[in-house]
């Protein structure tokens, strides 16, 4: 904890507050980065380092692509021309897992690779991730309906629900300008993830994350909103800018309890408790819900789940008989769960710990399962200008990745590994082999004849300038645990880059995740692959 104070002093005198003993992180990325200028900031919004409301204004899309059937015309011929190829694998994906790295940009995996070597003693750039050693990879376009570079809202959109949206949405067209409820509550308005097509096959399905339940990447898999910030009823008046209340919207928490598909999950674990209680009760972690409205969510969830089980800690979750129980639930923090090298062992688990449980959950009902896992940290390290987090969350999704595959039957489980969207993390000059991935690049300099550091970031905190404008030595600073690599772009957080990602698959039909393919082609290709949904699949050719 004491190192990492200094990361946010760095950042930001914003967020200090929220890295209390609970070690519960504040939301990095603010309303008015990512949709435009706000007229009025609410003085709660003043916790994010990103103003949400500045991410979606000013920006529009094709007017074609407000329609959910462009996107997935669009995905069925991407599918049919994989289908022109010869067609060697003819089993089908009785289940399914896809592992979300948010923010793992290619040079992220790169880096990741080298950082596991080198932990091990070795030069590292030999080594491999469990799941650079698939047998297909492919790659995801990421822009969203009306922006370049998206955020994980879009991208969720896009990669579970098979349509591409505007930024900050979820679960709905483009056609849906942002926060305009009334839009986003229209039936008409509104798609359906493969956690919904899967559950319509019934299937058993479930959700895991390092980040909170109704964070915007598992949110995908259930929630339908105009503003993915919109996670409780209270937040629905702190970033709706007077426009919307709770009476016209269904804050997100609210929807995953008591609405099709989240309602019906077999197993959710993550981080959030607060956006699930009222500010009248103290959650285990020893703070105060957030809810205005005086409902405790945990409480309706367990009066429709008689059978289910709620935990806390890391502890009650393995202790869980998985095969004794209907439903689970796993909340263990206020907020987002803490960065693995932060985290306290006896109280949060592991995505590989979380990852087996949940597959454990999903297996026993014996139809085959969907299954949503998302190492949601390695962005929050990106974010921080903090490869050092970065990386190790990168690893702990690598481990959780391998956990699957040693507990799954290849033959019948497809399991796909890819990321929401990249960051402008560089691996730069010409460092020789074995150089420290996380300190100094010893075998360059810069004009002035200082060495500069292997990774850097386009945009973050810290230039590390001296009074001339000139580049300082940081040989006696890189390496800390602590420190901030150097960005270019003078910013109050790092940002997201519109790079392609990478798709990596294997098991059944996994041949068809290779080439360049939209991010929203995956749930259909996934869908195709386990024969659900309404689009094209595997078992239209069966005689």
């Amino acid at each position: 904890m004491k190192t990492f104070v200094a990361i946010i002093l760095v950042l930001s005198a914003l967020v200090a507050t929220s890295w209390a003993a609970s070690i519960d992180m504040s939301e990095i990325h603010n309303q008015f980065q990512l949709v435009g200028e706000s007229v009025s900031a609410a003085k709660t919004r003043e916790g994010n380092l990103i103003d949400p409301n500045a991410m979606a204004k000013g920006k529009a899309g094709p007017e074609e692509e407000k329609n959910a059937q462009f996107w997935y015309d669009l995905a069925y011929e991407e599918i049919a021309k994989r289908l022109e190829q010869p067609q060697l694998d003819k089993r089908k994906a009785k289940n399914v897992i896809l592992f979300l790295g948010d923010g793992m940009s290619l040079s992220t995996v790169a880096a990741a690779r080298i950082h596991k070597g080198q932990l091990k003693g070795n030069t590292g750039e030999e080594d491999s991730l469990s799941f650079e050693k698939f047998p297909y990879t492919g790659l995801s376009r990421t822009y969203c309906s009306n922006a370049q570079v998206p955020d994980s809202a879009c991208t969720a959109t896009a990669y579970l629900c098979g349509v591409k949206t505007n930024i900050v949405a979820l679960g709905i067209t483009a056609a849906v300008s942002f926060n305009n409820c009334s839009g986003s509550e229209d039936p008409a308005n509104q798609v359906d993830s493969i956690a919904a097509w899967a559950q319509a096959a019934g299937k058993a399905t479930g959700i895991v994350t390092t980040t909170t339940l109704t964070h915007a990447s598992p949110s995908g898999a259930y929630a339908k909103t105009t503003n993915r910030f919109f996670e409780s009823d209270t937040d629905i008046l702190t970033y709706g800018e007077g426009q919307n209340d709770p009476a016209t919207c269904t804050d997100i928490a609210t929807q995953l309890i008591t609405q099709a598909p989240g309602k019906n999950f077999d197993v959710m674990l993550g981080g959030g408790i607060g956006k699930f209680l009222p500010n009248t009760i103290t959650d285990p972690f020893n703070k105060k819900g957030e809810r205005s409205d005086g409902v405790n969510l945990l409480s309706r969830w367990q009066g429709l789940h008689p059978g289910g089980v709620l935990a806390y800690n890391r502890n009650q979750l393995l202790s869980v008989n998985a095969s004794k129980i209907t439903n689970l639930i796993g909340t263990f923090r206020s907020g987002v769960m803490s960065f693995n090298k932060m985290a306290d062992p006896k109280e949060e688990p592991t995505l590989a710990e979380m990852t087996r449980k949940a597959i454990e959950m999903v297996s026993k009902r014996g139809g085959g399962y969907f299954l949503f896992v998302e190492g949601g940290l390695i962005d929050y390290g990106n974010h921080f200008n903090s490869p050092t987090y970065s990386l190790s969350e990168t690893l702990q999704l690598e481990q959780a990745v391998q956990e699957a595959l040693d507990i799954t039957d290849p033959e019948e489980t497809l399991i796909v590994v890819t990321s929401d969207h990249a960051h402008p993390l560089t691996i730069s000059g010409y460092p020789g082999r074995g150089t420290p991935i996380l300190g100094l690049n010893q075998d360059d300099t810069d004009v002035n004849g200082v060495k500069y550091a292997t990774l850097n970031y386009a945009v973050g905190t810290n230039q590390y300038l001296d009074e001339h404008g000139q580049r300082i030595d940081l040989t006696d600073q890189i390496g800390a645990e602590d420190f901030i690599h150097p960005s270019y772009i003078h910013g109050t957080i790092g940002v997201h880059a519109g790079d392609d990602v990478g798709i990596f698959a294997t098991g059944p039909q996994s041949h068809l995740f290779t080439g360049v393919m939209q991010q929203s082609t995956i749930p259909h290709l996934m869908a195709y692959a386990s024969c659900i949904g309404n689009g094209p699949t595997l078992c239209d050719n069966e005689e």
